[in-house]
This record gives structure tokens, C-alpha cells and sequence, in this order.
């Protein structure tokens, strides 16, 4: 009985909207900023995306994409931040 009363609950909330939507990016946004990402931090050994970014790492890139796709595409500056 708990569980069902603990799963209508739930139910409840979520149909409500308690949980805040996800909002999704535009495809050419994504796009632009990938290769700007891309462009900015370059794979130790050409072609081998495995061996690691030569600047900076995962956060970095993270942080680039998402600076990248809140100014809508565009950067100014093409060059990351300079990391630790």
C-alpha cells in the first residue's frame, strides 16, 4: 500500500510540472559550437580524438560549448581560457 501511495505521489508531482522542463538547444547552435569547440581544443595526436585535447580538458570544453550556446552560436574570442 505504501508503494502505490508513494508511486501516485510521484505521478502527481511530475504531471504537475514540479520538475522544471528541459530546454532544448537549436541543431545549427549545437552544430556551430561543436566545430567551434572543435577548432578550439585540438586533439594531442591529429586524428585520434582518444589521446586528449591539447588545452585544457573535459570541464574546459564543458564550459566552452555552454559559454558557446548562450551566445547563440558565436564566439569572439576562438581561443579558450588558458587552463591550470
Amino acid at each position: 500500500m505504501r508503494v502505490i501511495t508513494g508511486f501516485a505521489v510521484a505521478s502527481v508531482m511530475i504531471m504537475s510540472g514540479a520538475i522544471a522542463p528541459a530546454i532544448a538547444i537549436d541543431v545549427q547552435v549545437a552544430r556551430a559550437c561543436d566545430a567551434l569547440v572543435a577548432r578550439a581544443f585540438p586533439p594531442r595526436q591529429p586524428g585520434n580524438p582518444a589521446s586528449g585535447s591539447a588545452r585544457g580538458g573535459a570541464k574546459d570544453q564543458r564550459d566552452y560549448f555552454n559559454k558557446c550556446v548562450a551566445n547563440g552560436g558565436k564566439m569572439d574570442d576562438d581561443t579558450p581560457a588558458k587552463s591550470k
